[in-house]
C-alpha cells in the first residue's frame, strides 16, 4: 500500500508531498526539516493514543493538539479536535503540518510503513507505552520532555503520589482479615486478566485489594495475562469479588459474567459481587488512575471509601 516514495517540496510557505523515485531528496528535506524544528517545543501535535492525549490535556497543551485518535474519551475538549486515523493518507498528515506525532507500539507494528514514512518526510513520530507505574512516571517526564513542559509533568507525577498517600491512609485501617480477594478480568471471551506488575493491578493493590490471580503470565511482554476458564473456576470458592474492566478491548455486561456457563461456581457471583468499571479509570496511563483506584475501593470497601475520592479535585494541579 505504501510502496511509492515521496519527496516534499515547500511552495509558498506550505509543504508538500510529491511522488519520486529518489530517496536523495527525502533525506535531505528530513535532515534540514529536524534540524528547523528540535530547537522549540512543538507548536502542532497529533495523538493517535488517548492515554497521550489525555495526558497531554494534564500538560496544559490544548492549543497544541491539532489531531486525535478515533477513541478518545476524556477531556470533554479532546471532541472539538480533529479525528484522524492510521488509516488515511500520508498526505492527510502531512498537510496537519505536524511537528510531533505521538503513538504506540502496538499501532507502530500495524502500520509501521505508514509511521516510516512520515519520519523520511521529517516529521517527529515517538511511540510510547507504560506497562508498569515506575514506567508510567518516566514517560510522563519523557512527555514533558517533548512538549517543553518538564515541570509540569514533574507536578503530575508528585500530585498522583500526594494522593496515593492518601488511599494508603484509608487502606491502612482496613483489617487484614476483611480484604477482599479478587480476580479481574480484562478481556471475557479469552477469560484473560492483567500482569501481575501491570497498572491495573497497582490500582487493585493500592485499593486494598488482593489478586487471585498471581500466578499470571504476561502475553507477549504485553500487560494482558491468558488464564482460562479452568483456573479461574480452580478458584471458584476464593474470589469474593469478580471486576472486568468495560471498554475498547473488552465489550461485556455483567449478565455476559453472572450468566457465563459454570460460572455459577465461582462466589462472587453467586453472591452478585460481580462489577464492570470503565477501562480508562483502571488501564489508561494518566491522573485518573487515582479516580479508578478509589472506584475500586468503593467496590470492596464502602465503609471505609464512602465520600472519599468524589470529585475531581483530586487530580487537578497546583
Amino acid at each position: 500500500m505504501w510502496n511509492a516514495k515521496y519527496t516534499m517540496i515547500k511552495e509558498k510557505g506550505m509543504f508538500y508531498l510529491r511522488k519520486s523515485l529518489s530517496m536523495l531528496a527525502i533525506l535531505v528535506v528530513n535532515a534540514l526539516f529536524c534540524e528547523k524544528c528540535v530547537c522549540k517545543p512543538p507548536a502542532r501535535i497529533i495523538s493517535l493514543y488517548p492515554a497521550h492525549t489525555e495526558n497531554l490535556f494534564s500538560l496544559g497543551l490544548s492549543k497544541e493538539i491539532v489531531g486525535v485518535s478515533r477513541s478518545e474519551t476524556y477531556p470533554p475538549a479532546v471532541f472539538e479536535k480533529e479525528v484522524y486515523s492510521p488509516f488515511d493518507s500520508i498526505e492527510r498528515f502531512i498537510s496537519a503540518q505536524p511537528d510531533l506525532i505521538l503513538i504506540r507500539p502496538m499501532l507502530e507494528r500495524a502500520h509501521f510503513q505508514l509511521f516510516s514514512t512520515l519520519r523520511s518526510a521529517g516529521i517527529k513520530v515517538v511511540s510510547l507505552q507504560p506497562r508498569t507505574v515506575p514506567e508510567m512516571y518516566e514517560y510522563w517526564l519523557k512527555l514533558g520532555e517533548l512538549t517543553g513542559r518538564k515541570k509540569r509533568a514533574q507536578e503530575m507525577i508528585d500530585k498522583f503520589k500526594e494522593e496515593l498517600k492518601k488511599i494508603e491512609k484509608i487502606v491502612s485501617r482496613i483489617p487484614l482479615s476483611k480484604r477482599k480477594r479478587v480476580f479481574f478480568e480484562s478481556i471475557h471471551k479469552k477469560f484473560k486478566t492483567f500482569s501481575p506488575r501491570s497498572i491495573t493491578m497497582f490500582v487493585l493493590n493500592s485499593a486494598g485489594g488482593i489478586n487471585i490471580a498471581r500466578d499470571a503470565i504476561p502475553t507477549r511482554n504485553t500487560n494482558i495475562a491468558d488464564y482460562g476458564k479452568e483456573k479461574i473456576l480452580s478458584h471458584a470458592d476464593d474470589i469474593d469479588v469478580y471486576i472486568s474492566q468495560s471498554g475498547h478491548m473488552n465489550h461485556v455486561t455483567r449478565e455476559d459474567i453472572l450468566y457465563e456457563p459454570g460460572f455459577q461456581a465461582i462466589k462472587a457471583v453467586r453472591e452478585g459481587r460481580v462489577y464492570i468499571v470503565p477501562e480508562e479509570l483502571v488501564s489508561r496511563p494518566t491522573l485518573r488512575l487515582i479516580k479508578g483506584i478509589y472506584l475500586i475501593g468503593h467496590i470492596l470497601y464502602p465503609e471505609y471509601f464512602h465520600g472519599k475520592g468524589e470529585s475531581e479535585k483530586c487530580l487537578r494541579l497546583r
